[in-house]
């Protein structure tokens, strides 16, 4: 029988701060963090408008993994969250929420998003 493994962001967390102590030595200052996410989010960027936008990627160059590119930011973004104390999970719920009461009609009043207004 297959059992599948969750990972909570708490979990992350956790993993990321290990692996940080036991393989990174210690974590980059948080402004070398920043640097390091954007350069990860323009990589992200470059496989996106890759495979889905209208560039193609150049003879000889070879198209990397989406997934591995977005786990290299979730990476990065976990390593800022630890830095600055800042806990993924209360901050998702608190954002979702947030959302939810801001947005609650905004967009099914949104006659961009309508598909049936062409």
């Amino acid at each position: 029988m297959n059992q599948v493994n969750s990972l909570t962001l708490s979990d992350a967390q956790q993993q990321v701060d290990e692996w940080i102590r036991s393989f990174g030595v210690r974590y980059f200052s948080e402004l070398t963090n920043l640097a390091q996410l954007m350069e990860e989010v323009g990589e992200l960027s470059r496989v996106i408008s890759r495979t889905y936008g209208e560039q193609s990627f150049k003879a000889g160059e070879r198209a990397t993994d989406l997934s591995d590119e977005l786990s290299d930011v979730l990476f990065v973004l976990i390593c800022l969250a630890n830095q600055t104390g800042v806990d993924l999970e209360q901050a998702l719920r608190n954002n979702l929420q947030k959302k939810t009461q801001r947005d609650a009609t905004r967009h099914h009043n949104n006659p961009k998003l309508n598909l049936d207004s062409d």
